[in-house]
């Protein structure tokens, strides 16, 4: 699965993500106990998660849905954008 990230100091960036389930943050384990980023939404494709969306924090839940849909990222992937398991 492709993690996909808006906002913040990785905008518009992108890497691939070993497992079935994406993170609830990423990285993982900061360290600083604090996550630099959050699982906003993912992507499926005939129940598989093709791509998972990770927002900046304090990021407002309508502009990541905003951008997502301006990057395309459901035609990109020929997903369906869902809630994350949990």
């Amino acid at each position: 699965m492709r993690a996909l990230f808006v906002g913040g100091m990785v905008d518009n960036s992108e890497l691939d993500l070993e497992g079935r389930e994406p993170p609830a943050h990423y990285p993982e384990n900061t360290g600083a106990g604090r996550p630099r980023y959050q699982l906003h939404h993912v992507g499926r494709n005939d129940g598989d998660i093709a791509y998972a969306v990770y927002a900046a924090p304090g990021l407002a839940d309508e502009e990541v849905r905003r951008i997502s849909a301006e990057r395309d990222y459901a035609r990109r992937f020929d997903a369906k954008p869902a809630a994350p398991a949990g």
